[in-house]
C-alpha cells in the first residue's frame, strides 16, 4: 500500500492518509463536508490529524463509492446504517471489518510482546 503502516503512530497527516488510501487530499477534504462520521481533529495551526478510526471510515467511504458504486447520498445512508448498527453489513463489509479487527489485534499483540 505505502511505506506508512496503520498502528505506527497515533495521528497521521493528510499526506500520510493520501498515501494509505490512494485518495487525493482535495477529495478527502470534500468527503469531510459530506460524511458526518468523518471528522479528523485539527492542530493549533489548522492541519488535519487523522486517527486510525478516521482512516477506517475513509476506506469504507472509498469502498462504498468506488467499488460498490453507491452515490454520495447512498454512501452517506449506508455508512450511517453501519455506524448506528441499523443495517446489516454485506459480506464485503464484514470482510473489511474482520480484516481491520485482525490487524488491530495483531498490532496489539506486537505492542504487548515488545
Amino acid at each position: 500500500m505505502s511505506d506508512v503502516d496503520l498502528g505506527e503512530k497515533l495521528y497521521y497527516s493528510i499526506g500520510d492518509v493520501t498515501k494509505l488510501t490512494s485518495v487525493e487530499p482535495h477529495v478527502l477534504r470534500y468527503w469531510e463536508t459530506e460524511f458526518k462520521e468523518l471528522n479528523p481533529r485539527k492542530n493549533s495551526s489548522g492541519k488535519r490529524l487523522y486517527r486510525e478510526r478516521d482512516i477506517e471510515v475513509l476506506l469504507m467511504i472509498k469502498k462504498l463509492l468506488y467499488e460498490d458504486r453507491y452515490t454520495t447520498e447512498g454512501a452517506q445512508k449506508r455508512l450511517s446504517e453501519i455506524a448506528h448498527g441499523t443495517g446489516v453489513p454485506s459480506a464485503d463489509e464484514l470482510s473489511t471489518i474482520l480484516k481491520n479487527l485482525k490487524q488491530g489485534l495483531e498490532d496489539l499483540r506486537r505492542i504487548i510482546d515488545s
